[in-house]
This record gives C-alpha cells, sequence and structure tokens, in this order.
C-alpha cells in the first residue's frame, strides 16, 4: 500500500522556523514529483512548494519564497520543506502531495498560473498542522 507520511509541523512563532518532513511509503522508487499544499482556516489549498525528484526542478509560491526550501533524499525516498522566517499567515493544515507527472507539469510551467495545479497529484498525506502565532 502506498502512502505519504507526514512528520513535523507544531507551533511556532513568528518568525520562527520548521520542518516538514514527507516519506513515500510502499512506493518502488521516489514519485517523479511531491510537492507541498496548505490550507489555511476558510481559505481554498494552495500549493507552496514542488520539486521534480528526477531533474531537481522546482516550485516555490510567491508567499513563501525566499522563505522555504524542498528538498529531497532518494535514498530515504523523503522530501523535507523548511520554511523560515515564518508568518501567522503560514499556518494551516499541511499536505503532501505526489504524482508521476513530468517537470514540466510538476512545476506548474504547463498551467495558465504557473502554478503546480492539486489536480494533478495522485497520492496525498493525512496532513499536518501547522500554527504560527503572532
Amino acid at each position: 500500500q502506498v502512502q505519504l507520511v507526514e512528520s513535523g509541523g507544531g507551533s511556532v512563532q513568528a518568525g520562527g522556523s520548521l520542518s516538514l518532513s514527507c516519506a513515500a511509503s510502499g512506493f518502488t522508487y521516489i514519485p517523479k514529483c511531491m510537492a507541498f499544499f496548505r490550507q489555511g482556516p476558510g481559505k481554498e489549498r494552495e500549493v507552496v512548494a514542488s520539486i521534480s525528484t528526477g531533474g531537481g526542478s522546482l516550485f516555490y509560491a510567491a508567499a513563501v519564497q525566499g522563505r522555504a526550501l524542498i528538498v529531497q533524499v532518494k535514498a530515504n525516498k523523503t522530501v523535507y520543506l523548511q520554511m523560515n522566517n515564518l508568518k501567522p499567515e503560514d499556518s494551516g493544515t499541511y499536505f503532501c502531495a505526489a504524482t508521476n507527472v513530468q517537470f514540466r507539469r510538476c512545476i506548474g510551467e504547463v498551467n495558465a498560473d504557473g502554478q503546480p495545479s492539486s489536480g494533478d497529484f495522485a497520492t496525498w498525506g493525512q496532513g499536518i498542522r501547522v500554527t504560527v502565532s503572532a
């Protein structure tokens, strides 16, 4: 059974940092494309960052550009999201997602808005809560 297992998260004060991890359990290889999405209270789910695990192409949402870093460890079939200088608006439930689309779709280049689309991701983690207090 394939699944994405998330860990990390929690509560942090504004200006602080946190790291989330997402392990692709049950997969023979690390999925070609992995991403983190988030959903804040009363908001729609939005992409935070994505990584094409083959070539390493990356996408970061404008809201986290310069504050987030997504990296992969293929041997562990795991991706990590490091976020720094956290803001209260970063609060929400963070979801890991995986798919096997090619890199241009993984980083949103084929989409009109230039962002990865949640509809392209077939496998999702259970979500993990992040709370940033002012």
